[in-house]
């Protein structure tokens, strides 16, 4: 795949320095599960928004002795060394022989591995590093699909505002690839609430693979997930809260509920987590529109209207609240 992307471009830096920057996204339908592991497709096409201000910015450098050099910078201190191996590994994609080392520095605003897709970010940046260092100059399908064999949600995080992943149907993976979508929603607001900046014990990946060879409830996920993108996408096209918030939640907690169906079961969640699931519950019975989705992580991602900011962080206290698509307008 990466022959076939690269063809006769250089193999040789062009620059003594490539940089590169991308920004989270979350999820509105969710992306779990791979038919193929090595070239990270997935079983059923995914919706996202992308988070402005929720940065990685990578610069990536030839290095010199006998391994990569990968440094981190941002909350949560050093990338923890299975993390490091894995850019490693991407990196050999990549390298114009097999003695050439690379550096890389990254900066994140984002804790990493807590659930809130900073790797997809990383992976991205990555790429959009790489693309300046050689000076391939490749076009946006090309480049998603590179940031997909990194980290498969990657592929979204090379564009702002509302994203689609295709799934894609052939083999070669040359079809799953993510575009952009022309979506405006100035009043729509999306909040994190912050339940724990910590690790999360099972990483994605691994976490996937248990829930799709124990869980007897994931063999009808990919259709449900295939409904829900429908309907999700029609309610940010008709800008309806309550449409969009009823089915993110739902395809959040259906995710969810095929983890903890695995065997042994999978949860991310922590108390504090489930407490604050049921605090949204309560604004909404209060008549405040509020609704949360939630990543392979304990924190929560509120989606609501301006207007409601107010009584968002009575409830909440401090979150970090972003408006996704008002550039879109």
């Amino acid at each position: 795949m990466v022959e076939r992307i690269l063809a006769d471009r250089v193999r040789e830096p062009s620059r003594t320095i490539g940089r590169g920057q991308a920004s989270v996204n979350i999820a509105l339908c969710k992306y779990w599960g791979k038919r193929n592991r090595e070239l990270n497709l997935p079983f059923n096409s995914s919706l996202s928004v992308t988070l402005p201000g929720m940065d990685v910015e990578t610069e990536l450098l030839p290095g010199s002795g006998d391994r990569d050099e990968i440094e981190l910078c941002g909350p949560g201190g050093t990338l923890p060394d299975d993390a490091a191996d894995r850019v490693s590994g991407f990196l050999d994609l990549f390298r114009p022989r097999p003695d050439f080392r690379f550096r890389v520095r990254t900066r994140s605003s984002v804790p990493p591995a807590a659930g809130l897709a900073s790797s997809a970010a990383a992976f991205a940046s990555l790429v959009r590093a790489l693309d300046d260092l050689f000076q391939w100059r490749l076009g946006p399908r090309e480049l998603s699909i590179l940031a997909r064999l990194g980290s498969g949600s990657a592929c979204r995080s090379m564009y702002r505002g509302v994203v689609i992943w295709h799934a894609g149907v052939r083999n070669d993976g040359m079809d799953s690839f993510a575009e952009p979508l022309n979506i405006g929603w100035e009043a729509l607001r999306i909040g994190v609430v912050m339940i724990s900046a910590s690790r999360k014990g099972v990483g994605s990946r691994p976490g996937m693979d248990h829930t799709v060879e124990t869980s007897p409830l994931f063999a009808c996920w990919p259709e449900t997930a295939e409904r829900d993108l429908a309907a999700i996408l029609g309610a940010l096209e008709a800008r309806d809260l309550e449409r969009l918030g009823v089915a993110a939640e739902c395809n959040a907690l259906c995710m969810h509920a095929t983890m903890i169906a695995a065997r042994p079961p999978l949860v991310y969640w922590t108390a504090q987590t489930v407490t604050a699931m049921r605090t949204v519950w309560e604004l909404r019975r209060a008549g405040c529109p509020v609704y949360f989705t939630i990543d392979a992580g304990p924190n929560l991602k509120l989606l609501y209207a301006a207007g409601e900011t107010a009584a968002v962080r009575r409830a909440f206290g401090e979150i970090r609240e972003c408006a996704p698509l008002a550039a879109n307008e």
